[in-house]
Formats: structure tokens, sequence, C-alpha cells
């Protein structure tokens, strides 16, 4: 209390605090996406190690790739095809972005040409700080092109230049998942105001928490740019942060200002019920954070920098949403006063009315608590049930967003039979010690483990040294003893100068599917040098399979353990806050079935179907991403912790009142049900907007959000939760007692039953001044 009094009494100092905090950060979050990284990787990884033997002793100018569609013109077997491939290449050639051009005109490939006859496609190197700043290379080669495309129509009509590739496909993804969000936050903006202007009553005190939320995100994202100067982030977090922000800061300041407007209706002056609210919900928002904070802190042990950044944004937007609605607007709430009720569209008597109508379904479900349990759990479990079928991999289906340039380029290197080199694996070998390549055995080995590659059915090309210079009409013998400037043409990328790595580029056949491809990187490690028949020597698989691989490795290996850690975690601190053993223990029980039924419900309208064509899935998907479940399950658990705090926390209050536990109950459900479910709804209408947008996983994660936080809202807490509490009884509060002291803030209030409007009130007795 005495924490509360002093943050409303210094509230013109906080106010400069954080005004001085906004002029610091809210500049820098326009600068954001300049900071973030756009490429996805698994720190450690065999795929990373790939990445840096092409950077390093390879060489390669191909390290990095894109591929350039030509569509609309002749065939370069032809010599006017030649001479408008000549056009297109000469000037992407020179560009200071590019490290080198392969094309038909350097070897007259049948893979560079579409069997159609007219198209052809260049594999493009990309500069080296391409890992780190592809956002600026990929959009000038495309106004490069443009420009080409626009001299050449004159010549060519139907030419088209596109440009596709791991690069161009990891920039327009996030570019697109920006744009998706903008788009649901204005989406969901209006929506939200609405809904707190129908719970509040009154547009003053609906104003107040959707202020709160943009300030949230705003300083959040001026926090992750600093943020992400120091540490590497990928840009998926500036998707995160709207998302999280809108939800939790509009909801921790809902929670504030439904307290103060409480304790306004009881009598209190602004600053008293200002101290009121801060002190009875800002520990209830407080604890609430920690437990949603704790989440994304053990995100922080998956050496992925995506989940980092989901960290990073989840972290950034709890403390700065819950330190807002417990430092600042208790003071912006102390100054309005009664303003806060400016603007009143309907009448105050409505939430009594409310109020009384949640009491009454309290008291039916504690009256038949059996009847509510199976009634309201029995569907929850049999939905969660269903995620036990849950597949985690790529999606089948061409789910890209038809509007990215680098999804339709792929489209047409899969009319021209030609998407497998997109799925190229990149296998470096590398020989034991005083052993190289262009010795017998090292060339045997390679040439060993080329002839194995290539017999595979799942294989379409295997390029290496030995096929390299088997065109070229050369031996390993002449190699040996030709000088190495005069074959470091032929050998670029392919072999490092000392001859010990030798670098092998598998591509897989059109016919393929994705996953089968991320089977094989696994087979290929399981099988290691055993085709070699060299010892000592060693095998890298990498290319953007085998970082696919890496990536759902990474973060399959760790579910269980992060499950582990947030369950073990929120008991902890649920332990800690109400000093009992059996509600933590229901509390992650029930959050597990609350997640569970998300899971369930991505199964099966997602994975199976059912139902997917009203939200843009054309097909079954098969699996969902390998992110997601993890993800997922961090933020379901914690915001359905949220609720789960709101209701508990007024239900211990009435209890330390005097109530018995019965009444304790309803009381508690009383007070809080309108002001979750006011929370769930703009959760819910947050989260649903994100499922409107083209980005398949951030349709998925909308989706799931949106479900868990419906059904938690609505079945767990208002049904499931108070039926288990009234069964549990006394032992809800072991081991702090059957009955837990009196609260000193709450001024010794006791029950009245009889006589009173709503089934009971609150009676002051002789006391300190504060109280419910």
């Amino acid at each position: 209390m005495k924490l509360a009094q002093l943050v409303v009494r210094r509230r013109g100092w906080i106010a400069v605090l954080w005004v001085a905090a906004a002029v610091v950060f809210v500049p820098r979050a326009s600068r954001l996406p300049n900071v973030l990284q756009t490429s996805a990787r698994v720190e450690g990884s065999e795929s990373a190690a790939v990445e840096r033997l092409l950077q390093g002793p390879l060489a390669s100018a191909y390290a990095r790739y894109a591929v350039l569609v030509i569509g609309g013109v002749p065939s370069p077997a032809t010599a006017e095809g030649a001479a408008a491939l000549r056009r297109v290449i000469q000037p992407v050639a020179a560009a200071p972005q590019v490290a080198g051009v392969f094309s038909y005109l350097d070897r007259a490939d049948s893979l560079l040409v579409s069997p159609a006859g007219r198209g052809t496609l260049v594999i493009v190197g990309l500069a080296a700080d391409s890992a780190t700043k592809p956002d600026r290379i990929i959009p000038h080669l495309r106004s490069l092109t443009e420009r080409l495309a626009g001299a050449l129509r004159r010549d060519y009509p139907d030419i088209v230049l596109r440009w596709t590739g791991e690069t161009p496909l990891n920039v327009d993804l996030r570019r697109t998942s920006a744009a998706d969000v903008q788009h649901a936050e204005r989406r969901a903006l209006p929506v939200t105001a609405a809904l707190l202007v129908l719970a509040f009553g009154a547009l003053a005190a609906a104003l107040v928490p959707v202020v709160a939320g943009a300030v949230a995100i705003a300083i959040a994202l001026g926090a992750a740019a600093v943020a992400a100067g120091i540490w590497p982030l990928s840009i998926l977090l500036q998707s995160v942060v709207p998302m999280l922000g809108l939800g939790l800061g509009i909801d921790y300041a809902l929670l504030m200002v439904s307290r103060f407007r409480d304790a306004l209706g009881e009598g209190r002056e602004p600053s008293a019920a200002a101290a009121e609210a801060a002190q009875h919900a800002g520990h209830t928002i407080l604890l609430s954070a920690a437990t949603v904070a704790l989440g994304f802190l053990v995100l922080l042990t998956v050496p992925l920098n995506e989940m980092r950044a989901i960290a990073a944004a989840g972290l950034l937007v709890v403390v700065t949403s819950a330190l807002l609605a417990t430092t600042l607007l208790p003071g912006v709430l102390a100054t309005l006063g009664a303003r806060i009720d400016w603007g009143r569209v309907r009448r105050a008597t409505f939430r009594r009315t409310s109020v009384e109508w949640w009491r009454r379904w309290g008291r039916w479900v504690t009256g038949h608590p059996w009847v509510a349990l199976v009634a309201g759990g029995l569907p929850l479990v049999v939905l969660a049930l269903q995620a036990i079928g849950l597949q985690s991999g790529l999606p089948r289906g061409d789910w890209l967003p038809a509007s990215m340039e680098s999804a339709r380029a792929l489209s047409d290197l899969r009319r021209m039979g030609r998407s497998g080199m997109i799925q190229t694996l990149r296998i470096v070998v590398t020989m034991p010690e005083h052993v190289s390549v262009r010795q017998p055995a090292g060339w045997d080995a390679v040439a060993r483990y080329t002839q194995t590659l290539q017999a595979d059915p799942r294989v379409a090309r295997v390029r290496s040294i030995v096929t390299v210079l088997e065109a070229a009409g050369m031996s390993r013998a002449k190699l040996a003893s030709t000088p190495g400037f005069t074959t470091r043409r032929l050998t670029a990328g392919l072999l490092s100068r000392d001859g010990r790595l030798a670098l092998v580029e598998v591509m897989p056949g059109e016919s393929v599917a994705p996953n089968e491809v991320l089977a094989f990187v696994r087979e290929l490690r399981a099988m290691g040098t055993r085709r070699l028949g060299i010892g000592g020597a060693s095998l890298t698989v990498g290319g953007l399979p085998a970082f696919n691989t890496d990536y759902q490795d990474a973060v399959a290996g760790r579910f269980w353990h992060i499950v582990a850690l947030v369950v073990g975690g929120t008991m902890l601190a649920l332990f800690v806050g109400f000093r009992s053993v059996l509600v933590p223990l229901k509390a992650v029980v029930l959050n597990l079935l609350s997640v569970g039924a998300a899971f369930g419900a991505l199964k099966l309208v997602f994975q199976d179907g059912h139902g997917a064509r009203l939200l843009g899935v054309t097909q079954p998907l098969g699996a969902v991403f390998s992110s997601l479940p993890v993800v997922v399950f961090c933020i379901v658990f914690g915001l359905s912790m949220d609720y789960e705090v709101f209701l508990m926390t007024r239900i211990r209050e009435a209890r330390n009142a005097g109530m018995s536990d019965h009444d304790a109950i309803v009381e508690g459900l009383g007070s809080t049900a309108q002001v979750i479910t006011n929370a769930a709804a703009i959760m819910l209408v947050v989260f649903a907007a994100f499922t409107l947008g083209d980005v398949l996983l951030t349709k998925l994660l909308g989706f799931a959000l949106a479900v868990a936080v419906l059904l938690d809202a609505t079945i767990v807490r208002m049904i499931v939760g108070p039926a288990l509490l009234q069964l549990a009884g006394k032992w809800n509060w072991w081991p702090a007692g059957n009955r837990l002291p009196e609260s000193r803030e709450l001024g010794g209030l006791r029950p009245v039953a009889d006589g009173a409007p709503h089934g009971y009130v609150l009676e002051r007795r002789p006391g300190p001044r504060t109280s419910q």
C-alpha cells in the first residue's frame, strides 16, 4: 500500500520519466527494420558450418545465391535467345551486390533452359553482406531487373524477370508479414475501441487502455531497436510486438481502470481510489506479468535467432506494459478522477446488473460442481486429445503468398521442372590431414561419393569437382599436374586451395516432397563417411533443406525441456504468490488443457482441413510449422495464467475478508468475470485479425491464440475452474491453513447475507481507511 501511495503521490515525476523514455525510444522504433536480421539461422548447426566454409576456405562466389527466372524470351540455345540473355546478364553481373553469375552462356547445360523452349534461369551469387543486409540487396537487384525488363519489352513484349531463392523468399516473407501486421492493427483497433466503450460505457475509460497499449508498443519497438544493435535479432520481432502489445497492454490497463472505477463507485477520493487500484490491481498485474515473462525467458534457450526474437519481443512487451500500467497509469487516473466517466454512453446500473448475473452464474456452478465439470471439461478433453495427432514439419502444398514475386518465380521454376534448384543440398567433404582431392585417394573418395548420390532415385543432379572436370574433358592427373591458377576457374567454390575441402551439390528430383528431402538430409548425416571409403574424413551437410532440418531438430529437441521449465517455474511463482499447493497445480492443469485444446483445433482445421477454406487455406496442410507448437505453448500458457491470477486474487481477497469458500468463489467470479471476458474479447479480436493475413505462419499463430483465449476465458475460467475450487473446498489453501489471516488492508470486512441487494455485501468494521 505504501508503494501504491508513493506511485500516486509522485505521479508528476513518474510521468516525466515516462516522457523521457518515450523521447529516447519511440524515434528509434522507425529504424527497427534496418537493424533486424532477415535471414534465420541455427547457431552451432551443420548448415551454418557449411555456410561459413563456403564463405571462407572454399571462397565460393555462390555461398549465398538467388535465381533469376527469365521468361518470355527465346531459348539461349538460339542466337537470338543468347543475345537477349547477354543483355540481361551484363548489367546484373556489374551490380555491386553481385559476386558472380552463372548461366547457359557459361556452360550449355540443359538444366538452365526451360523445356518449353522460351525462358531460362541464371544463378546469381550475392555479395558477402547479403546475410546481414538482404533487405537492401534484393530491392536493388529487383529495381535493376525492372529497368532491364522495361528496356527489353520493345523487342520481347512478354519478357518477365523474377527473383527467387532462399534470400529473396526470406525478404518477401518478412515484408509480407510486416504488411499483415499493419493490416491486422488497422482491423483490430477500431473493434477493440468499440468493445472497450461497450465494456466501460464511457469514452474516456475506453480511450485510456487503447492509448496505454499504443504507448507500450511504441516504447517496446524502440527498446528492441536498441537491443538489436547489441544482440542480433530476427525481423520476426516486429510482427510479434504489435500482436502481444495490443493484447497485453490493453488488458493490464483495462484491469487497472476497472479497479479504479470500482473504488470511485465506493466513494473514494480520486487519489485514494488510484492508490487502491495500484495496490490490488498492481499486485495482480505484476504476478501475471511474471508468469507470462517466464514463458518468453525459456524461449531464449532455443538456439534460433527467430525464437530469441520472439522471446525478446515478448519480454519487452510484458515488462513495458506491466510497468506502464502499475506506475504511470495510477497517476493518470488520479489526475482524471471522475472525468474517467466522460462521454458516458450507458447507465452505470449496467455493471451492477452484469456483476449480479455473474454471481448467479457462480452460485449455479458452485451448487452443481460435478455437472459443470463434466459439461465444460469433457468437450475440452476431447478436443485436446486431437493434439496427439498434430504433426510438425513443412506444410504441404503451395502455401506461399501469391503476392510475393519470389513465390511467383518459384511457380515458374516448377512449371519448368527446375524448382529443385532451390532445395539443393550442399555437402562439404573434409579430407584427413595430408590428404588432398588432387591425390588419388582423395579423388577416388569424392568420385565414389558422387556416384553413390547419382544412383539415388531421389537425386536429379550431382555437381562436384569430379563431374565438372569430366564435363571439361579433364582427369585427376591433369588437375594435379596443371598449375592452380589455370584450373581455378573450374574449381572455384568446389575445391579449397589446399585441396582438403571439396563441395558436392545435390539437387533433389522434382517429384520429391519437401519433407522427403528433409528425411534425405538426416539419412546422409546418419550414413556419414561410410561411402567415402577413406578413414579420418568427415561430411558436413548444408543448404536450405539442411537448414530446415536443423531448425526442426533445434525446436523439437527442446519442446519438452521448455514445457518442464515453464510449468515448474509457473508453479513456483504461484506457490509463492498464493501460498498454496492446489491453486498452482489446478492452474497448471487447466493451462495445459487450454494449450492442448488449441493444438487440437490446429490439427482439425489446418492439418486435416476441416473448415480451413473459411480462413483462406485451400487444402489440408498435413503438418504445421515446427516452431509453432513451442511458440503457441509459451504464449498461451502465459496469457491463460493472466485470467487465472485475475480470478484467484479476487477469490483470495474475499476469503481473507471472512467469507466462506463457497461465497468467496461466487464473489470472485462476480467481480472478475466481466473484466476477464472483456479482456479476452479484446485478445480474441487482436488475434483473429492476424488470421486474415497472407502469411501462413502468422495465420496459424493467430488462430491458435484466438482459440486458446476463447476457450480459456469462457469454459476453463468460468466453468471448470470454479467447479474444481468448489470441490476442493478448504484444501485449495493448504498448507497456509484452512483460513488465511485477515488482511490489514481490507480493514476487517465481514459478509452480510440477509437483505443485501446482490445476495450479500461487504460491511466495514473499524480498521484502516482502505477496503476492497
